[in-house]
């Protein structure tokens, strides 16, 4: 097994077998202008390549393509995402989690729309410069719709490189040696092509598990592939084991079929979304547990637990179902459980609501 990566200049043509196989095998995506669109004049729509970036970080192309054209159904250019009301912005979120970004997402909106007439800054560093949008961002929407020679590092360029070098230093701590490494590859003709080439590549090609590196553009020149063990690569450090949080959850249901809500503080963990009253949890911080935290005196019945894993903790909340009279509160309102599909609830909200009442509300759809 070699230990050193092999010198980029011993590796002549990387970028242009890439292309050259991008051409032929790239996949067709909703917010992407194909080879063939390009070569007729069609340019990338930087607010579609934003959106979708945004939108990929900690999920899955197949997730997010469906939450990618009803963005665009409800706001077709960016400004009319600057002008939406937050809590539909937020309803249209719920389910892809990680609502930071929505939040970041709202924000930054309204300072392209506000600062820069809707139309988003051409370079790296005018990118970076508004809200919500880091090195990978950034470099993303420079390189795919306006042709800058950015360096885009994801998970499956990460891995491409890796492998193609044979790097042994652990990640996360060996990013910037990744990032230099694909500095270096990025070619100033066409560097899109090459930062979607080198995402497509890990996705579909040099996958975690069971490569097919038969297949590979870069199947003559991994070091990985010579020295027979691809998957070895990349080289992680060990995780830590993540913090258990305990909590409860109340799901109150009037006689007519709805259930009492309300909305998290804008800051912090599912900041502005909607939820069923919770105690007090934290990643830090253990909630109570017990009926002792319900939000108002009920018969509350514990109907069981639910598990959530968050990026840095697993959450598991006891939950508990009450009916109730509708009563008017001024932290919180009703809604009918058939519309509980138009509510920004995290995914941990719905899990809890399905606890409750796994015979009238399925958290993959409306009611």
């Amino acid at each position: 097994m070699q230990t050193h990566p092999m010198p980029i200049s011993q590796k002549p043509d990387l970028a242009k077998k890439l292309i050259f196989w991008y051409d032929r095998h790239h996949r067709e995506l909703p917010w992407r202008v194909s080879p063939a669109m390009a070569a007729k004049g069609v340019r990338p729509e930087p607010y579609h390549i934003w959106l979708s970036e945004v939108m990929l970080q900690q999920t899955t192309v197949q997730a997010v393509k469906p939450y990618f054209e009803k963005f665009l159904a409800l706001w077709p250019k960016v400004t009319d995402l600057a002008e939406a009301p937050s809590e539909q912005v937020m309803a249209a979120w719920a389910g892809l989690g990680y609502y930071a970004r929505a939040r970041n997402l709202k924000k930054c909106a309204e300072a392209v729309a506000r600062e820069h007439g809707g139309r988003f800054p051409q370079t790296q560093e005018g990118l970076l410069a508004l809200p919500g949008i880091g090195d990978y961002t950034s470099a993303a929407v420079a390189a795919i719709a306006f042709d800058q020679p950015a360096p885009v590092m994801d998970g499956n360029v990460e891995r491409v490189v890796s492998r193609l070098f044979a790097i042994e230093e652990a990640l996360p701590a060996a990013k910037p040696l990744f990032k230099s490494y694909v500095a270096a590859l990025t070619p100033k003709d066409r560097p899109g092509d090459f930062a979607q080439a080198m995402m497509d590549l890990g996705a579909t090609i040099c996958t975690p598990k069971r490569p097919a590196c038969a297949l590979c553009p870069f199947r003559e020149d991994c070091s990985a592939l010579a020295g027979h063990d691809p998957e070895h690569f990349p080289v992680k450090a060990a995780k830590k084991e993540k913090p258990v949080r305990v909590g409860a959850a109340f799901v109150a249901v009037s006689p007519d079929g709805a259930v009492f809500l309300r909305r998290r503080p804008e800051s912090g963990l599912l900041g502005g979304m909607t939820e069923i009253p919770t105690s007090t949890w934290t990643a830090r911080i253990d909630g109570d547990a017990t009926e002792a935290a319900a939000p108002f005196p009920a018969d509350w019945r514990h109907r069981g637990v639910v598990t959530h894993v968050f990026t840095h903790f697993e959450l598991r909340l006891s939950v508990f179902e009450a009916e109730t009279p509708r009563l008017e509160r001024p932290d919180g309102w009703w809604q009918a459980i058939a519309a509980l599909g138009d509510e920004a609830l995290p995914t941990v909200m719905k899990k809890a609501i399905a606890q409750a009442l796994p015979d009238t509300f399925k958290p993959g759809r409306k009611g």
